[in-house]
């Protein structure tokens, strides 16, 4: 159900989002946590074989090889789903760049830009089911019978229920980069600055499965010229 207000959950001393497709409840103990995360796993396999719009809840749990009745604990149905796996993948990400930003020491927006694209690239070409659903769909996704019938899916709104998902983005990229970015002031610049990368990168993967080096050098040029201004 889409929240009529912004909620917020304190992970590891960050904000984050909750979406319209929040978990039912979080897990606590250790099975049950595990058994969450097999879900998130299973669901993302079968993004990589079957696509969004063909997924299932009944595939996921087969083969996550858990009851139905254990997924329906946690989840509503598959769109809240896809969204905690669309917020597991930006903690991911976040994780994944913050350790090379505290391994590699970055100077100023330029090196917050390259670290960032090829934190994304990588993940893109290595994380299963990134490809479809990396903090957002990428696919269409059609209306299907499995729907959850308290409301439609809105594909831009996964991580938070009033920002769309690159402004949600955008703002734990700017608590991320805070020392690198700061300057940049309010979340509107770097979201614009996603929603340019968005489009150039998408691109970059339709002309290569690997992602065409050329279109991804453009897009770090673009970015670093962009944030600069």
């Amino acid at each position: 159900m889409r929240q009529s207000g912004r909620m917020k959950a304190e992970t590891g001393g960050r904000e984050q989002a909750v979406g319209i497709g929040a978990p039912r409840r979080r897990p606590v103990q250790q099975r049950s946590q595990e058994r969450y995360e097999r879900l998130l796993d299973a669901c993302a396999g079968l993004l990589d074989e079957v696509g969004a719009g063909a997924l299932t809840t009944k595939e996921v749990a087969q083969r996550a090889q858990v009851p139905i009745g254990t997924l329906y604990q946690f989840f509503s149905g598959k769109e809240s789903l896809l969204a905690a796996l669309a917020a597991r993948n930006l903690d991911r990400y976040l994780d994944r760049l913050a350790r090379r930003i505290g391994a590699e020491h970055p100077l100023g927006v330029a090196g917050f830009v390259d670290l960032a694209v090829e934190e994304f690239i990588a993940m893109k070409r290595a994380v299963p089911g990134f490809g479809h659903l990396d903090f957002g769909l990428v696919d269409h996704l059609p209306t299907t019978a499995e729907a959850e019938p308290s409301a439609a899916l809105d594909p831009e709104h996964l991580l938070d229920a009033d920002l769309d998902n690159n402004e949600a983005v955008a703002r734990r990229l700017q608590l991320l980069g805070a020392p690198l970015v700061g300057s940049l002031g309010v979340p509107l610049t770097l979201r614009v600055a996603l929603e340019a990368a968005d489009a150039v990168l998408k691109l970059a993967f339709r002309a290569d499965p690997e992602g065409d080096p050329a279109l991804i050098a453009e897009c770090k040029r673009l970015l670093r010229g962009y944030l600069a201004d």
